[in-house]
């Protein structure tokens, strides 16, 4: 019987290990810059805290690319967390057409409202038409936002400057944490 405790043991042990360790270096790094894009916009606007708090849910993506010249297109890595803990990571993908030129990096993240809107992402049956618009967060400006068929969008711009009268929509994929 002792020998099955400890046989017992040593898998829980290991396979704590390797739970810890199915994140890859890529998804450590952005991991670490999701948590920092947090604080970024928690100082640009606290009024986020409330979403951060009362959400089912948010998927993070510190790091999205945007450019484009009569065609545009965007993408970024995030991290999916579900009440406060990391589920797994997203990836945006984003393609538009219309009037638009430059280039542009941001922070973007989509609040869920209900478990639903959560499960929703993570079986990867969510997409953003031209329908859902981002509010962006500026420094020292109230926030009134409210959610909107279950999400509530906000970006950051980290640098770049983009003028944009384009159709397109964002498509997520997800993959849960092992």
């Amino acid at each position: 019987m002792k020998a099955f405790k400890n046989i017992l043991a040593l898998f829980v042990i290991c396979s704590m290990t390797l739970t810890a360790s199915a994140q890859s270096k890529k998804d450590k790094k952005v991991i670490k810059e999701a948590d920092a894009a947090v604080k970024t916009l928690l100082e640009v606007n606290p009024g986020l805290k409330d979403f951060f708090d009362k959400s089912a849910g948010c998927v993070i993506f510190p790091n999205v690319g945007k450019g484009g010249f009569i065609i545009g297109g965007a993408s970024g890595n995030g991290v999916l967390y579900q009440y406060g803990h990391k589920k797994g990571m997203a990836v945006l993908k984003e393609v538009s057409v219309g009037l638009q030129a430059g280039g542009q990096a941001l922070i973007e993240v989509i609040f869920f409202e209900q478990l639903e809107d959560v499960e929703k992402f993570k079986e990867e049956k969510f997409e953003f038409d031209a329908g859902i618009s981002a509010v962006a967060l500026k420094s020292g400006e109230s926030l009134d936002a409210k959610y909107k068929d279950g999400v509530a969008v906000f970006t950051h711009s980290k640098a770049g400057l983009m003028a944009e009268a384009s159709v397109g929509g964002q498509k997520f994929s997800y993959k849960a944490f092992e």
